[in-house]
């Protein structure tokens, strides 16, 4: 497997970029790839530490308040910077600022699991020196980051200083231009000491609101001298070099935070000692056994594009990076990479993000899932405010589990979050038949949100159930009655929280007795979700074949997307919200993506929806182009489907969106994951079953992939013939046909 690698001079319009594409993180915490020597003062960076689900509150100001309005909001908060090191000979700072730089080359080692910079540079005096710095977040100990620092002397013999930094003095990044990012509260996390413990250097901080605490610890291979300030901690060391020698040291940095850990400085620096004994060498041999046991479920090999493949690889690995590691925390919507979307956990998570987890690191699914269940108190007081008597409405967008979306039309309207929290849990069920889980909280997630649809929804005269002031996936049209996503998914969730509740009632009777007692859930009650789920209206023009995104959608006027300038897009940075949602136009996928979820209508159905929706779609969303990719290749476009793949992969890497400084789109590196494998390999997830329907890109040769079913890693290669090998007997639905896979099985491809 070839690592993703870049060789850039340094340039404004590529450095923020490459921080964020360079980014090392493990689920729990994530560092920017800036210099650890800084840039010239004409340069512009971000430089973010972030740890997952530790944030400060702000204030939410509104023009106009009004009742339910959330007030307050969570803030991902960049934290103590642990980067800053400097190396000096001969009284000159290396820097990209003096000397020259002869030649520079980076990469992230997705096998290995660091990211490597070298530089050559020569300082003013004629001075050469090679350096190379690897930086790890380790996913053995959470809590470590690690800096490899190597330096060569090409010519030069004498002295070295290194000075190496922990610093306390950091705020967040604003843009008031850009409704993605923040506008404000740039300094929230105030240090409140400093100090040195036996060769650790500590700092402790607090948040300003929310009074969360965090400790950051530092310690060297080598024996620095530390001096503490206000708000930093910096280690200095001086040694000799001769021509042709190395020297090397690495840097130790730990995280402890309040939200997880208790005794913090006390803790911290029992972990930073620890990592240090072990030594750099143990965490890099511990990362490379967590990458292989990943890769082994979750490799793709295409053969004929390498790039793609590529491309493949770093967005997976990226996704697997950022994503939560523990029920404090989930996705953020940039990961642990940018501070868009100020850190908050949006439905991508579980449309985007579950399915791969679920298919190749089930523990990080069910944990996922955990946080949603951690937070559902917080989203039953939700639902009391929003006038609803029983049920659960999860978050739009939140860290802690309150709601943070202060714009409700395309916020706390999208109700389909709460079929989208239930869809991932299901999934998750079929995939890995762990109904313990549901026992231990999973049902109780399913329940509460269920609740809520026979709250919000009603019968009409003709006896269907219906849902009306709601907001699909679209965000272009908002406060609609029955959208086809939203009905289609709640029919989907009612359905099978009926379902789990007799497995577990025939599996697990007297604990069943019990969690019904305790959540007050009688049969009845059960009945009447299994009704509306049965009587769900869903919006058809049977006459045209066509799914209605909702009952006003067809009748809207049509946007001109030709002549709808290209510096225009997206939309909403360009139009007021009512110009838009007085349109027929989309911003992402709405009724496709109901389609490729549920798998739900015939192909003509399938087939004309796609075309109709597709010509109104602007995929202003980085959500969008992988769901138009898997339902082209579902309908048999197989081009097309390419064509939106690529665009899926690319977008980071070539900045497709402009704001990739503010981090990658973490739900599009699912979606790329997916469009191999629910795109071009046609899996689903089904009741009796995983289906498979493979198609093969012209461009390709072959591709290769693999996940986890039960107890069996399953191997799928697309080439002129499926060729499948399992660990374990496994049941499968190849082209419709059902088939147990011992072993190996070959069989022709159809499509």
């Amino acid at each position: 497997m070839e690592v993703f690698m870049d060789a850039k001079e340094l340039d404004q319009s590529s450095l923020l970029i490459d921080e964020t594409l360079y980014t090392t993180a493990n689920g729990y915490l994530g560092i920017r790839a800036c210099f650890e020597e800084g840039y010239p003062e004409q340069f512009k960076s971000i430089r973010g530490s972030y740890i997952n689900g530790f944030y400060d509150e702000i204030d939410i100001v509104y023009g106009e308040n009004a009742y339910g309005f959330p007030q307050h909001a969570q803030k991902m908060l960049n934290v103590i910077d642990p980067q800053g090191i400097e190396i000096h000979i001969d009284d000159e700072r290396f820097s990209y600022g003096s000397g020259t730089v002869h030649s520079t080359f980076r990469e992230l080692d997705v096998e290995k699991g660091y990211a490597l910079r070298k530089v050559e540079w020569e300082s003013s005096k004629g001075h050469r020196l090679e350096i190379g710095i690897k930086r790890m977040a380790s996913f053995h100990t959470l809590e470590l980051f690690t800096i490899d620092y190597t330096v060569k002397s090409l010519n030069f013999s004498g002295r070295i200083e290194v000075k190496s930094t922990l610093d306390g003095n950091v705020k967040n990044y604003t843009d008031s231009t850009d409704p993605r990012v923040a506008s404000g509260h740039e300094k929230m996390l105030l240090v409140t000491s400093t100090g040195v413990h036996e060769s650790v250097g500590s700092i402790t901080a607090k948040t300003m609101r929310s009074e969360l605490v965090l400790v950051a610890s530092m310690s060297h291979s080598v024996e620095m001298k530390y001096l503490s300030t206000k708000d930093t901690v910096i280690g200095s060391y001086v040694t000799t070099i001769g021509a042709g020698d190395s020297f090397n040291f690495v840097k130790y940095v730990t995280y402890t935070d309040s939200i997880r850990h208790e005794d913090l400085l006390e803790k911290n620096i029992e972990i930073n000692k620890e990592v240090r004994s072990k030594g750099v060498a143990f965490y890099y041999r511990e990362q490379q056994n967590y990458l292989d046991e990943f890769w082994n479920y979750a490799l793709v090999d295409i053969k004929g594009d390498k790039a793609a493949e590529e491309a493949l690889h770093y967005s997976t690995y990226q996704l697997m990076a950022s994503v939560g590691k523990d029920k404090h925390c989930q996705l953020p919507a940039k990961g642990l990479t940018g501070e868009g979307y100020e850190g908050h956990y949006f439905w991508d998570t579980e449309i985007y993000a579950v399915p791969m987890m679920t298919l190749t690191k089930p523990d990080i699914a069910r944990s996922l899932l955990a946080f949603r269940y951690s937070t559902l108190d917080s989203a039953r007081e939700r639902a009391r405010t929003l006038g609803h008597l029983r049920g659960a409405k999860i978050p739009w967008r939140t860290i802690a589990g309150s709601e943070c979306s202060g714009y409700f039309p395309a916020g706390t309207a999208q109700y389909h979050i709460n079929a989208d929290v239930a869809y991932a849990a299901i999934q998750y069920y079929l995939v890995t038949k762990d109904l313990k889980s549901f026992l231990e909280f999973a049902f109780e997630l399913l329940l509460e949100t269920a609740r809520l649809w026979i709250e919000v929804g009603h019968y009409s005269k003709d006896g269907q159930f219906k849902i009306d002031a709601v907001t699909g996936p679209d965000e272009y049209t908002a406060i609609v009655n029955n959208n086809y996503y939203t009905n289609a998914m709640a029919k989907y969730h009612l359905l099978w929280t009926h379902t789990i509740a007799g497995l577990l009632a025939e599996n697990h009777p007297s604990e069943m007795k019990k969690l019904s007692e305790r959540l007050d859930l009688t049969k009845e009650e059960l009945l009447g979700l299994r009704r509306a789920s049965d009587k769900m209206y869903l919006p058809y023009k049977h006459d045209e074949n066509l799914c209605l995104q909702d009952d006003s959608f067809y009748d809207k006027k049509d946007w001109d997307l030709e002549n709808t300038p290209k510096e225009n897009h997206p939309l909403l940075l360009h139009y007021h919200p009512l110009t838009i949602y007085r349109h027929k136009v989309l911003k992402q996928a709405d009724t496709v993506l109901a389609h490729l979820l549920l798998d739900n209508e015939s192909e003509e159905y399938l087939k004309a929806s796609y075309d109709y929706y597709e010509k109104y779609t602007t995929h202003d969303s980085s959500l969008s182009p992988c769901i138009y990719s898997m339902m082209a290749a579902r309908i048999g476009d197989t081009e097309k489907a390419y064509s939106y793949f690529v665009k899926t992969l690319r977008l980071d890497l070539d900045n497709l969106h402009h704001n990739t400084k503010d981090g990658l789109h973490l739900a599009n590196a699912g979606g790329a994951y997916m469009g191999i494998v629910y795109g071009f390999g046609g899996l689903r997830i089904k009741s009796d079953g995983i289906h498979l329907s493979p198609v093969l890109p012209s461009k390709w040769e072959s591709y290769q992939f693999r996940f986890r079913y039960q107890e069996s890693c399953v191997r799928i290669y697309v080439g002129d013939s499926i060729r499948i090998e399992t660990d374990a007997p496994v049941r499968l639905v190849v082209y419709g046909m059902d088939i147990v896979v011992k072993g190996k099985m070959e069989v022709d491809r159809v499509r």
